[in-house]
């Protein structure tokens, strides 16, 4: 069992709208993730792991995932810097 991936970004888009389903079927997703661990893999590989990860919410109806995986590199070298975050320095305690 794959424990997770570390991210330096994610984003999860719900496109449901945009196929034909039920209104609220929040079936069909799109997942943006960059990481370190990418660097290295083959496409197949990343989406392999990826859906993995995310096999109970398959499980529980969702149908369709598009996968966008990068390396920081490969998303800087596409996109830029945006939307990168730099690290949490901890928080402010309120």
């Amino acid at each position: 069992m794959d424990a997770g991936i570390a991210l330096r970004h994610l984003e999860v888009v719900d496109e449901s709208a945009n196929h034909s389903v039920p209104v609220g079927a929040e079936s069909h997703f799109k997942v943006v993730a960059v990481s370190d661990e990418f660097d290295g893999r083959p496409r197949i590989q990343r989406h392999r792991q990826i859906n993995s990860l995310l096999q109970g919410e398959f499980d529980a109806g969702m149908h369709a995932l598009a996968i966008h995986a990068y390396t920081e590199a490969e998303w800087r070298a596409r996109f830029g810097e945006a939307p990168m975050s730099p690290p949490c320095a901890g928080g402010s305690g309120i």
